[in-house]
């Protein structure tokens, strides 16, 4: 009798512990696959960012684009033309911000999964995005507006020129030579796939695992 306690206990313990191992199994499983969709949209997120950005800074534009500003009252026609002109930065990202948004709403996932330091793809994007905008502004409100229309001479006006086309080369794409946003939009992807890489290589091995393949 006591020996059938006995194995019964065992036989207990036994499958107590087979249940607890299945369930740390399952854990392990269930989060490795949550890492690997993380870093697969995390991934297809910059990548649709390039993209989103390359249009953003597309130098040739459509006609009415930089129209929905709001205009201010006392602005002359060759004023609305200028701020219009850079506001065609603004109306083409919002046309993009889901994909920003769902970036930034990525970030603290990404982050909590790969480690806090693994943030900076997320800030210097952002940084690209603000000079992007900080040109537009420049351009549209300073630079634009003095061209030919403020006497400028000597040093003065080759600091202008200077100055506004190193804005214009932010704001707009205008050659593989002369620009500085894309190379940096491409070290952002490869800083993302070096840190996604090892994980993203975990995936056929867990794919393999649970169709039971060696």
């Amino acid at each position: 009798m006591e020996f059938t306690e006995l194995a019964k206990n065992i036989s207990v313990i036994l499958g107590a512990l087979a249940l607890i191992s299945g369930i740390r199994a399952w854990k392990r499983e269930y989060i490795g696959k949550r890492k690997i969709e993380l870093a697969e949209d995390t991934l297809m997120l910059f990548y649709q960012a390039r993209d989103a950005i390359r249009n953003i800074r597309n130098p040739f534009g459509r006609i009415g684009e930089g129209s929905s500003r709001q205009k201010a009252e006392n602005e002359t026609e060759s004023e609305t033309e200028l701020l219009n002109r850079a506001y065609v930065i603004y109306e083409r990202y919002q046309k993009q911000e889901e994909i920003f948004n769902k970036l930034q709403s990525t970030r603290y996932r990404f982050m909590a999964r790969f480690g806090r330091e693994n943030e900076t793809p997320f800030i210097e994007l952002n940084k690209i995005l603000n000079e992007i905008f900080l040109a537009a502004q420049m351009l549209g409100t300073h630079y634009w507006q003095r061209q030919g229309r403020v006497k400028m001479e000597g040093e003065e006006f080759k600091k202008h020129l200077e100055e506004m086309h190193k804005h214009e080369s932010i704001f707009w794409f205008q050659g593989e030579k002369r620009d500085e946003i894309g190379p940096r939009v491409e070290k952002v992807i490869k800083q993302v796939e070096d840190i996604t890489k090892s994980t993203l290589a975990e995936k056929e091995v867990w794919f393999k695992s649970i169709m039971g393949e060696k």
